[in-house]
């Protein structure tokens, strides 16, 4: 999608906000951002590549539903702050379906329900319906609410690839750090965690500054240090508050890592891969399964196989994706087709290593037998965005009446049951149209 002209809206909002506090003093950041650098320490408790830009194979978690329960705490006792200037109808642009095919646009309009949109993925409508609860039905001071519906509407376009628009609105939000969004009383962030880890990537890109996020991504590194060394010094103070104290303490220990994991990701979206390989030796070991996965997948894409499967803990399964990645990304597209065969052996009901058997067939000259493949996961109710790009990009390549198949593929997948094909709405451009 092309990215939003810039309006004399945009232009105002690049002001500083003006809030008649003097703004709190930053602290710098020290060292990499990572458990060795926190004041509390210690472990915590699959995707493919294709032909296409899957949404999978994204190093950052970004591709989750956005919960608009999320909410941060504040004093009761400050005067309420208003938030006006986020509610102006100008701020949030209009959704076209024009890059919809006919065959996918909803006959009915979709319920007035974000709840129940979030959890069918019904993210283009999500966004609509957040944008106009914001301009209508939202108090200029209810903060909880306003930022809540903001995470909504900004999540939601990255989720229906409306990235560039969600770049432009953001930067309404402007400072994150300014003292318009503490608790003057004490000095609590008022913006949820999740919408200030989305808004520093989408800054970045918004205003065109990549170093502006991994820059963001060490700030935000220095407010969950700061938040851990207050609950170890609690727990110093009160023993017996360590328990009670635990889960909190794992939750900042877990966003540390997950931005640990993040810098390395925006370092290699800036081609500075020599400095990505160097942070992430730096992270240790800590976080979950998919905090390993996104480790696995960013080594990968720095050329490093063994350093992947290092970051899998040793699962027979993640290693052999892994390995069976590492040998497409050599070009080994045989020995990684045996690898996935194998894995499709072992777990028939994973579409993704089927289609991606497909693709090393297509990029081994056994066209018709991917071709056959990916339809076969078609005629099964399977119409994921890589499955309906790749199957697309065979048509191109096999035949001159390409657009004919691919019309009649946008057809099939509308005529799917709708439980089948239920979320992540599809545009145009899966289906390379």
């Amino acid at each position: 999608m092309a990215t939003p002209p810039r309006s004399s809206v945009g232009e105002r909002q690049e002001r500083p906000i003006s809030t008649g506090r003097v703004q709190l003093p930053r602290r710098s950041t020290r060292g990499p951002v990572d458990l060795s650098q926190a004041p509390v320490s210690g472990p915590l408790g699959s995707s493919s590549p294709t032909l296409s830009n899957s949404q999978t194979l994204s190093p950052t978690p970004s591709q989750r539903s956005p919960n608009p329960s999320s909410r941060p705490t504040s004093s009761p006792a400050f005067h309420a702050k208003d938030f006006s200037r986020l509610l102006r109808p100008e701020l949030y642009h209009p959704l076209p379906t024009t890059d919809i095919p006919a065959p996918l646009r909803p006959s009915s309009p979709p319920p007035q329900d974000l709840p129940t949109l979030l959890s069918t993925s019904r993210f283009r409508a999500a966004a609509v319906l957040a944008a106009n609860l914001l301009t209508t039905a939202t108090a200029p001071t209810d903060h909880p609410t306003i930022f809540a519906l903001l995470y909504v509407r900004l999540a939601s376009l990255t989720l229906c690839n409306a990235t560039a628009l969600a770049a432009q609105e953001v930067k309404a939000l402007e400072d994150l750090n300014s003292a318009l969004y503490l608790d003057p009383l004490t000095s609590a962030h008022l913006v949820p965690w999740e919408l200030r880890v989305l808004a520093v990537r989408l800054q970045g890109i918004g205003f065109n500054d990549p170093r502006r996020g991994v820059v963001g991504y060490f700030e935000l590194a220095r407010d969950a240090r700061r938040a851990l060394a207050a609950l170890r010094k609690a727990v110093s103070e009160d023993p017996e508050s360590e328990d009670s104290t635990l889960v909190e303490r794992q939750m900042w220990e877990e966003r540390l890592v997950d931005l640990g994991v993040r810098v390395a990701g925006a370092l290699v979206e800036m081609e500075d891969l020599e400095g990505a390989a160097m942070h992430l030796r730096t992270l240790g070991e800590g976080g979950d399964r998919m905090v390993g996965a996104r480790r696995a997948l960013l080594w990968l894409r720095l050329g490093d196989v063994e350093a992947a499967r290092g970051c899998m803990g040793g699962r027979e399964e993640a290693d052999g994706v892994v390995l069976a990645l590492g040998e497409m990304a050599d070009g080994k597209y045989e020995d990684a087709a045996t690898i996935w065969e194998q894995l499709a052996e072992r777990d028939g009901g994973n579409e993704m290593y089927a289609q991606n058997l497909a693709v090393c067939m297509l990029y081994s000259g056994q066209i018709d037998e991917a071709k056959d493949m990916l339809e076969n996961l078609l005629d099964k109710g399977k119409s994921f965005h890589a499955l309906t790009f790749n199957l697309s990009t065979i048509y191109e390549l096999c035949t001159d009446r390409s657009r004919q198949l691919k019309l009649q593929l946008v057809e099939k997948v509308a005529a799917m049951p709708e439980a089948d094909r239920a979320g992540w709405e599809k545009t145009n451009a899966d289906f390379k149209l």
